[in-house]
This record gives C-alpha cells, sequence and structure tokens, in this order.
C-alpha cells in the first residue's frame, strides 16, 4: 500500500533515456542558472540596511558606497569565472577545481562549503519569499515559519517526482522578476524626475544602538554581500548549454552579472531616495514597490508574486546542486554510496531528502527570519569562491600556455579580492552566528575525511588482490541434486565470491546475475569475470548480464528469476546474496546493502527460498 502511494505521488519510473537534458539557448539557461543570484536582490540590500540601522538613520546613506563596492566586487568574480568556464567546459565546481589544482583537503573545505551554502540557499530564498508574501498580505505575518516549510516540502516534492533543472517552465518566473525591477525602475524614475524630485526622503528616526565605526560599515558589507550567491551556478552548469557551449555560458556569465549589478542598483538607489528603512513587517523591496507603484495597485502585487516565485525557483536551484555534488563526493567514497543512488525518477533521492531536512532545521531554528541566516550565508559562498578562484591560478601557473599570465592575474585577483571578503565576514560576523559555519565546515570536512578512510578499509578488506587463488570451480557430482542457484551479484568481491562459491556446494547449476547500472561496462566486468573462473568457463557455472532501461536494479534481477522459474517449472531455485555485515553501527550507513530491497522484493512476490552468505568485515 506505502508503496503505491509513493508511486502516485512520485510519478512512475522514467527510462535512462530521459536522463540527458536538452541543451538549452543561452535565452532559456540564463533565467534557470542566473535564479539564484537575480533573486538575491530581494534581500540583499535590506541585509546591508538591517546593519547600518544600528547606528541611527543617518547611517543609511553608506548604503550606496556599499552597493558600489559590492557591484565591483560581482565585475571582478564574474570575469574571473569566465575564466573558469573557459578552463573546465564540462562544468567547473569549486570541488572539481579544489581537487584537480590544490589536492584533497581544500577540495573537501570546498565541498563542505558548497553543502552549507546550498542548505542556506534553500532555507533563506523560501524565507525570504514567505516574507515576500507576508508584505503582501500582512494577515500571514504569524505563520512565515509554517509557510516556509510548506514551501519547503513542495520544492523537495517537485524535485522527487523529476523536476529537471532545465524546465523551461522555469523561465517565467525569473523573466517576471526582472521585467518587474524594470518596470519599478522605470515607474520611480518618473516619479523622481516629475513628482519626487532627486533629494532623498529623510528615514524614519531611529536612535544610534552601536557608534557608526570601521567594523559596523565591515559588517554591513559583509551582509550585503549575500547579493553574489549564485554567481558560480553558470560556470557549473556549462553542459546544459548548446554548443558552442563554454562560449555561451561565457556570454551568459557576462549577462547575468551587469543585470544582477543594475537590479541592485536599482533596488538600493530607490531604497535611498525614498527615506527607507528595515520593517520587520515589510521588506524593504516591498516598501519600494509601494511608493513606486501604490499599495494594493497590480503593480504591487505583481512585485511581490513575482519576488515569491523567483525565489522559490532560487531554492530550486539548491535542489539541483545539492544532490549533484553530494553523489560525486559518494563516488569519491566521501559519503555513503547510497548518496549517489538514482531514484526511479532519474534524481539523486537521497540527496533531496537529506536537504529538505537540512533545510527544514535551518528555518526552524531562524524561525523563519533570514537575517541570522544572511549572516551565515555568505560565509560558505565566498569560501568556494575563494578555493576555486586559487585552484585556477594554479592551473593557469602549471599550464603556461598561451595567455596565460593574463589569465593568472585575473585569477589571483578574484581569489585576493574574495578571501579579504571571507576575513571581513567571519571577522564581523563571528558573534552574530558565524561562529557556527566556522566549527560546521571543518567538522564536515573531517566527517568526509573519516568517512573515506572507513570506505579505504572496507574495501581493501574485501578487494580481490592480483595473484590471490580465488577461483571458482563446481565439484563433480556423480548425481545432480536437482537445484539451481540464482547468485545476485553486485561486484567482484570477496562476498560474492563466497556467496558463487557457496552456491556451487549445492546446486547443479550456478547462474551469477550482475545488473548493470549506469557506467558499468559489460567488457570490462567479463574479463574481471574470467579472471576469477578461468577460460573457459566451467561448466555449469554462467554470467548474466542485464540491462535495466530504468534506475531500478532490483527489478530486471526480480524478471529474470520469475523468468526462469517458468522456464524450468520441475526445478528448484535457490537465490544467494552475498552480505557484508558490518563491525560497527557507523558501517552499516556506508554499505550499500541493496540486497535486502531486493530480498523484500522477491519474498512479497512469492514463495521462494533464500540464502544470505555473510562476510564479516574486519574492526
Amino acid at each position: 500500500m506505502l508503496f503505491n502511494v509513493a508511486r502516485r505521488l512520485l510519478g512512475k519510473p522514467l527510462p535512462r533515456s530521459q536522463s540527458d537534458s536538452e541543451k538549452l539557448p543561452s535565452f532559456e539557461a540564463l533565467p534557470i542558472l542566473s535564479s539564484d543570484a537575480l533573486s538575491s536582490v530581494a534581500y540583499a540590500t535590506e541585509a546591508a540596511l538591517g546593519v547600518l540601522i544600528l547606528a541611527g538613520s543617518q547611517a543609511l546613506e553608506l548604503s550606496l558606497p556599499i552597493t558600489g563596492a559590492i557591484v565591483l566586487l560581482i565585475g571582478i568574480v564574474v570575469l574571473s569565472y569566465r575564466q573558469t568556464i573557459e578552463a573546465y567546459p564540462q562544468g567547473g565546481g569549486s570541488y572539481v577545481v579544489a581537487r584537480e589544482n590544490l589536492g584533497t583537503w581544500p577540495s573537501l573545505i570546498a565541498a563542505a562549503s558548497l553543502l552549507v551554502d546550498y542548505t542556506l540557499t534553500a532555507a533563506v530564498s523560501l524565507m525570504a519569499g514567505t516574507q515576500a508574501l507576508s508584505s503582501l498580505l500582512p494577515a500571514l505575518l504569524p505563520y512565515e515559519t509554517p509557510i516556509a516549510l510548506v514551501l519547503l516540502v513542495l520544492v523537495g516534492w517537485a524535485n522527487l517526482r523529476g523536476v529537471k533543472e532545465a524546465g523551461r517552465a522555469f523561465a517565467i518566473p525569473t523573466y517576471a522578476f526582472v521585467v518587474m525591477v524594470v518596470l519599478l525602475a522605470l515607474f520611480g524614475l518618473q516619479n523622481l524626475v516629475f513628482a519626487h524630485g532627486f533629494t532623498p526622503d529623510p528615514p524614519p528616526m531611529v536612535r544610534a544602538m552601536e557608534p557608526l565605526g570601521l567594523f559596523l560599515i565591515l559588517r554591513a558589507f559583509s551582509s550585503g554581500c549575500s547579493a553574489m550567491t549564485g554567481i558560480e551556478a553558470i560556470a557549473n552548469g556549462v553542459k546544459v548549454f548548446r554548443e558552442p557551449a563554454a562560449k555561451r555560458a561565457q556570454r551568459t556569465m557576462l549577462v547575468m552579472g551587469v543585470m544582477l549589478s543594475l537590479m541592485f542598483l536599482v533596488v538600493s538607489g530607490l531604497g535611498w531616495l525614498y527615506g527607507v528603512a528595515p520593517n520587520p513587517d515589510r521588506t524593504v523591496l516591498a516598501q519600494i514597490g509601494i511608493r513606486v507603484f501604490g499599495d494594493g495597485s497590480p503593480l504591487f502585487w505583481a512585485l511581490q508574486i513575482s519576488t515569491l516565485l523567483i525565489l522559490a525557483l532560487a531554492a530550486n536551484t539548491a535542489f539541483a546542486g545539492f544532490p549533484r555534488l553530494a553523489a560525486m563526493l559518494a563516488q569519491d567514497r566521501f559519503l555513503p554510496r547510497q548518496m549517489a543512488w538514482i531514484g526511479d525518477r532519474l534524481v539523486f533521492q537521497n540527496g533531496i531528502a537529506v536537504l529538505v531536512v537540512a533545510a527544514a532545521l535551518v528555518i526552524l531554528v531562524c524561525r523563519g527570519d533570514t537575517t541570522v541566516a544572511v549572516n551565515l550565508y555568505a560565509l560558505g559562498v565566498f569560501s568556494a569562491f575563494t578555493l576555486s578562484q586559487a585552484g585556477m591560478v594554479v592551473r593557469w601557473w602549471r599550464l603556461r600556455g598561451q595567455g596565460w599570465l593574463g589569465r593568472l592575474l585575473m585569477n589571483s585577483l578574484g581569489s585576493l579580492t574574495t578571501f579579504v571578503v571571507l576575513v571581513v565576514i567571519v571577522v564581523s560576523k563571528f558573534d552574530e552566528g558565524a561562529w557556527t559555519v566556522v566549527i560546521a565546515i571543518p567538522l564536515l570536512v573531517w566527517m568526509l575525511a573519516r568517512i573515506r578512510h572507513r570506505y579505504d578499509t572496507v574495501y581493501q578488506a574485501i578487494s580481490l588482490n592480483p595473484g590471490d587463488d580465488r577461483s571458482l570451480r563446481l565439484p563433480p557430482r556423480r548425481d545432480p541434486v536437482g537445484n539451481t542457484s540464482l547468485v545476485w551479484v553486485p561486484s567482484l568481491t570477496r562476498p560474492s565470491l563466497d556467496a558463487l562459491r557457496y552456491a556451487a556446494t549445492v546446486s547443479d547449476r550456478v547462474v551469477a546475475v550482475w545488473v548493470l547500472a549506469e557506467g558499468d561496462d559489460p567488457a570490462l566486468i567479463r574479463q574481471q569475470w574470467q579472471l576469477c573462473v578461468g577460460d573457459p568457463e566451467p561448466q555449469g557455472l554462467e554470467l548474466v548480464l542485464l540491462e535495466s532501461p530504468f534506475a531500478s536494479l532490483v527489478d530486471p534481477f526480480a524478471e529474470f528469476v520469475a523468468q526462469e522459474e517458468q522456464r524450468h517449472p520441475g526445478s528448484t531455485f535457490t537465490i544467494v546474496m552475498p552480505m557484508a555485515i558490518p563491525r560497527y553501527r557507523f558501517d552499516g550507513l556506508l554499505l550499500n546493502q541493496r540486497g535486502l530491497n531486493m530480498r523484500r522484493s522477491l519474498d512479497a512476490r512469492r514463495n521462494r527460498v533464500f540464502t544470505l552468505v555473510r562476510y564479516y568485515l574486519p574492526a
């Protein structure tokens, strides 16, 4: 029953042939990959003003110089990442760049920073979207946290159903938000020219709680740097562009940088001219919208709804990035292998589930308020920026190809500036919650390293080493026993060979069944098989490789068992499964326990004989 409910909620399994996304033109790729960056203008100005107001109303006039400095930084980072796109046309995420150029430990720092960043992206975007909704409908203010959690579950469910990052419908909220900011600028300019004038309104009188000094200005600057979140998404998603993909991605990166800078300047400039100050009941963007469009006007409604939609889409960007990074780390054995499993809907379902839980915890801790989360947000972002650009510096120095010096200097400037900002964020925001991320990232790095160390120990214990006498033979029989063993073989390891050797002692015929996963090479598997059994293959022992049109590896094996039973109705069958038994509870999270799912699936269909051949892992 639960299976049927899940199937209805998530949809029917999709064939692997649909896993490759259609290549997109720049016009469609821009909103898909830039939604996170462009949506940040909805809360970045407010984040900076929220710090400046601590020094009183007069300090708000510093918002424009701070915005200008951030725009300059955006330009540096955009130009730096254009070079990353050129060097890594297959997609150059910070983890990949750091791994190939800086080594294991810097790459783990980059990975941990990105995992934190993606989690906060989902939480901050949905909380900011909820605030946009409550600014439109003030009656919803007490319910911001529950609404954010509901939106989180809906976005998670949509991704579990297999919503593609390249879905064309995703372009609508992004362009709608851009259009509304453009209208905000045009209507605001008209009002300034013909009615208001360009003399700024005084902001509401607020008594200073802290002195205005360099430290507070740096805090405001670091908060405003949340406008730069998501800039790296285009560099990570080069493969979704049509050819020439790298050239298209570079142009799109430049267009995105210009759009982000202009939109950020519009919001900050109008906020300064209209004397807008942070308000717990209404966002800064909503206050500007009321002054320009009028409270309750259709354009004000359109502005708030488009803000909500693009922020939800920005959260979806995290749901695209987090599971992919987790799967990559799992393939490198830094996370449990289960994180790399592709579900029936061709998505990394375990990564999505982990992100939903992690983002929900952030929303609950922050109680739907972005103020605290934004303080943590930029830390992971700039850690990844710095390591990515530093990796590019090492790459250019190592290769020293044509034009390498100019590229090295550009990435050096990017690395230096983002590192300085990172230091500023750590120092200025440490007491405001940044200490949690400062502690969390090293802990994540340590956890990733420990997982890899345990995997290395386990794989060394179960791997077949050259020269090992692990050959398989069926013992000669004078009288047949009338039994066939069907052995589930997920890999050629010591547990699998022990299962095959046991099957050979109780059966006249042993069939090793290997269901091909994505990336498996049949020729290489058969070559490894011949090394184990010898050439020619012993009589009564055979290897069957099964193709699976879907992501599931269980269903093809179950169907093969049923077909064998139909072909040989008078025979008895024993289903043999190898199982590695962990010495520690922690190992149970690391091991691929598909055999348990296999047994449950087969047992649910009819009565069968099962044998589990246990292999105890070393301590």
